[in-house]
This record gives structure tokens, C-alpha cells and sequence, in this order.
């Protein structure tokens, strides 16, 4: 990458950043390739200062140390004023929508599960018309309820969620259902194939049949005690990086997965956004 292309600097408010601007406009005054955008990024920022450092790269420029020692501290000062470990670890308060409803019954399914993944599916079906018989208008199933939990397993059953029909019947299952009987489905989760990797997804279906939102498992479960037990999920599956959190006709949900539950960082993050309940498969 050339000058030309790299050495962009935001307008900012802050007093620092305008120093850091001004010094690197009279810098390459003498270039007339660089040129002074209206904004910036700590990328562009880390950019310059590595240019600086090796005075490389830059064209018809030539660097004293105290204009490259000036900019690299201004440039370190503008990245530590902004990051707050406070803020980080614990986001900031948005406040919660008003829930939908005030009352409502919940159905948390455990399903036993078996080779057979027709069986499965048409077990869990069975399971959800009871439960929406009853009266639930949310119900949850349990994590990888479609397939035998092992990373034998996980390729053989997994499903491309985002094809849906034939090529994800335990989806389309789930669609189906919460569509006729009205009702909110936590699906669990299943195996999804998504290209060439594998993950650990639950998918959130509202009373219209529509997939709301699809989280993939974030921390993965390893396991390794000598001579006792081991089993490693990441020897097949891909770790999600998103937190999820979906509007739904019973409020907003944030969604974990079984081994997420470890992480407090997660619940914070929900907690800050408004979440009105916290689902993690067990």
C-alpha cells in the first residue's frame, strides 16, 4: 500500500488528534501524492505510525526523529484516551423495551435422542404440539437434539440451515410449527454446515414462521483430563463470534449455548442491551 493511498486522517474534535493532523499535513506538504481525508480510523492511525517508524514507503519525504518521535506519541495518547476497560467489559445500560406480554407459560423440552434423525424430528414435533396444546407460547429445546452429540456425529447430521426445505428438515420443521400453532420456538440447537465448517446454531422462530435470529455457539466446549476424559468440540466445530439477542412476541432474548454459560461477559452484554430473558441449553 503507497502513501497516496494509506496516510488518511480523520477531523476530530479531539485536540490531539488535530496536533497529529496538522504535524503529518506540514510533514508531506512536500508530497503532492498524500492528501488529508475527513476521517480517520486507528487502523489508518497505526498505519502512519509504522511509515513514520521505518520511513518507508513514503514518497519524496524525508523524516526528521523528532517529527517521527512527536506523531508516534501523539499517535500512542489518542489510542489509550479511548479505550475504557470499564466500558469494555461491561457495555453500556441501553434501556429494555416494555415486554410484549406480562405473562406467559414457557415449555422447556428434553428429548431423548437417537440415531435416527427422522425419529428425532419427528419426536421433537410431538413434543412442541403437546407443549403448545398446553398452553406454552415459548418453547425451548435442548442443544443438538437432532443428532447423537459427538464429533462422529456432528458432520453426518449437520444441515445447511441458510438452503432451509430439504436441505434442513429439522429447521423446516421448526418453521412449520411455530407458524400453525402461533408460538415462539427457541430450537435448541442442531449441527449446521455452512460451506466448508461446521457449527453448533440455535435458530429462533416467531409465531409468523420466520427464522428471527441464529446463534452460533461461542465458546466451545475442550475437555482433557489424562487417563479420565477427553473430547474436544473444536475438533470439528467452528466457534460463533456474534452475541445474539432477538425481539420476540414474549420479549427480548438473549441466547447462549451450554459451555457460554462459563462467560459472564456474555450475560453483561445482554443485560446492557435490554435483554428481558437469557436462554442457555443444557
Amino acid at each position: 500500500m503507497n502513501a497516496a493511498a494509506a496516510i488518511e486522517i480523520l477531523s476530530s474534535p479531539s485536540l490531539q488528534l488535530q496536533a497529529l493532523r496538522s504535524s503529518i499535513s506540514s510533514l508531506y506538504a512536500t508530497s503532492p501524492a498524500l492528501k488529508i481525508r475527513s476521517h480517520t480510523s486507528l487502523s489508518d492511525i497505526n498505519f502512519i505510525k509504522r511509515c513514520l517508524s521505518t520511513n518507508k514507503g513514503i514518497p519524496s519525504c524525508s523524516f526528521s526523529s523528532t517529527l517521527i518521535r512527536s506523531i508516534s506519541s501523539a499517535t500512542t495518547t489518542i489510542m489509550a484516551s479511548g479505550f475504557n476497560p470499564e466500558e469494555a467489559r461491561v457495555p453500556p445500560a441501553i434501556p429494555p423495551p416494555t415486554p410484549p406480554i406480562s405473562k406467559f407459560k414457557i415449555a422447556l423440552c428434553q428429548l431423548t435422542v437417537t440415531e435416527d434423525k427422522t425419529r428425532n424430528i419427528a419426536h421433537a414435533r410431538q413434543v412442541i404440539e403437546d407443549a403448545a396444546e398446553k398452553g406454552a407460547q415459548l418453547i425451548l429445546l435442548p442443544e443438538i437434539w437432532n443428532s447423537p452429540y459427538s464429533n462422529v456425529s456432528f458432520p453426518v447430521y449437520a444441515e445447511d440451515i441458510d438452503a432451509g426445505g430439504d436441505a434442513s428438515p429439522s429447521t423446516t420443521m421448526l418453521s412449520e410449527l411455530s407458524r400453525s400453532l402461533r408460538i415462539t420456538i427457541v430450537g435448541g440447537s442442531i449441527p449446521e454446515r455452512s460451506g466448508d465448517r461446521l457449527y453448533n446454531t440455535c435458530c429462533v422462530f416467531g409465531t409468523d414462521g420466520g427464522l428471527k435470529a441464529k446463534h452460533r455457539k461461542i465458546h466451545l466446549f475442550d475437555i482433557d483430563i489424562p487417563g479420565q476424559m477427553t473430547f474436544k468440540e473444536s475438533k470439528t466445530l467452528t466457534a460463533g463470534e456474534t452475541p445474539t439477542i432477538v425481539d420476540t412476541d414474549v420479549g427480548r432474548i438473549g441466547i447462549g449455548i451450554c459451555y457460554d454459560i462459563r462467560f459472564q461477559e456474555l450475560a453483561a452484554i445482554y443485560a446492557a442491551r435490554g435483554w428481558f430473558l437469557v436462554y442457555l441449553f443444557l
